[in-house]
């Protein structure tokens, strides 16, 4: 595409420009605001001064962001912010970007939260999760974890800048807390869901691998999580976790398979079972299942089972167009042979020019 010269221009040009060469109007909004230092919220500012010169130091800069984003780099990563639950996170290469779909996990551990319960959040990434329960309510006792010391450092910068107090610890899972006889009254995770050869992979290259494919089926996380869950929790507390947009079948499933009680999902602002979770109740999951070899099987099972009908779907859809189309050019082949001239010498012709217009 031809680029165009962002030097000795307007504001209200530029911002025309960039969407001229492919960028949407918020996305274009978004990086002129970063570069010129001013509040994501203040779009209406581009607007009322869309006469101003861009200054030209601005210029080369706006032409590599704008190569960035062309090229599928998140937006987060080009400005170094993300707002998350009202706050503004600091976020880069080292964490995947935080979607709005996770506030459907920070409410629903709100609900089930008093002022000074103890919060556990699973592979925190940015601190996203963890930092907005803290500033929700301030006297909960909050810890978090993360396998990436380079993703911890985002997360302790976070929180020391937004002045909210958590403890990190580094490790895989419940293996990084530091007292293994710790409880919690609430134990919320964003964990890896994806699966390893999942077409949509390809379009988050940008953000880090491991925090986002979980074995073949996406569910590897979530069964560790699951079945070890119940150590770490006080009697009647909460298990609440984000997954894939066709996993709360199978989710739900594990958490009935461990023992957990008031097993649910909730749904996020498009409609899509988002989260589940479910209650530890001491005396059900004592005698849980969770760990045998055939449950494991069934779940498994029921997986691709589901992977199994959405193809059978996706073919039925496709065999249907096929059909129409077969259908079509039968009609198109009646009615032809009846225009077919009686002179079997008559000139040949385009016969499509006599077609009628709804063909």
């Amino acid at each position: 595409m031809t680029t165009v010269n962002l030097t000795q221009t307007t504001l209200g040009q530029a911002l025309a420009s960039l969407q001229t060469r492919g960028l949407d109007r918020l996305d274009a909004q978004l990086l002129l605001l970063h570069l010129l230092d001013k509040p994501v919220r203040q779009r209406g500012w581009l607007l009322s001064h869309d006469d101003e010169p861009l200054p030209p130091v601005l210029a080369m800069s706006l032409e590599t962001l704008l190569q960035r984003r062309l090229a599928g780099e998140p937006l987060a990563y080009l400005t170094g912010h993300k707002e998350f639950f009202g706050l503004d996170l600091a976020v880069d290469d080292r964490v995947l970007v935080p979607r709005p779909d996770t506030e459907t996990l920070v409410n629903w551990a709100l609900e089930r939260l008093d002022s000074r319960q103890r919060v556990l959040d699973l592979g925190t990434g940015s601190g996203a999760i963890a930092l907005a329960l803290k500033a929700s309510q301030p006297t909960l006792s909050v810890q978090a974890t993360d396998f990436s010391p380079a993703a911890l450092a985002v997360a302790a910068a976070n929180a020391q800048r937004l002045k909210l107090h958590v403890s990190f610890h580094q490790g895989a899972w419940f293996g990084a807390l530091p007292e293994p006889e710790a409880r919690f009254d609430c134990i919320v995770s964003n964990p890896p869901y994806i699966a390893e050869l999942d077409p949509h992979l390809a379009s988050l290259k940008f953000e880090p691998a491991p925090a986002l494919s979980s074995g073949p089926d996406g569910l590897r996380d979530l069964r560790q999580i699951i079945s070890q869950a119940p150590g770490y929790l006080t009697p009647g507390g909460w298990l609440l976790l984000e997954h894939g947009y066709d996993q709360a079948q199978a989710v739900r499933h594990l958490l009935s398979a461990a023992g957990f009680m008031q097993v649910q999902s909730r749904r996020d602002l498009a409609g899509i079972e988002r989260c589940s979770g479910g209650q530890f109740n001491p005396s059900i999951n004592k005698h849980s299942t969770m760990t045998h070899p055939i449950e494991e099987r069934l779940t498994h099972l029921e997986v691709k089972a589901s992977f199994a009908e959405d193809l059978l779907d996706k073919l039925d859809q496709i065999i249907t167009r096929q059909q129409d189309q077969i259908d079509r050019l039968t009609r198109e082949v009646q009615w032809l042979s009846q225009q077919a001239p009686p002179d079997a010498a008559a000139a040949p012709r385009n016969l499509r020019d006599d077609l009628p217009p709804h063909y």
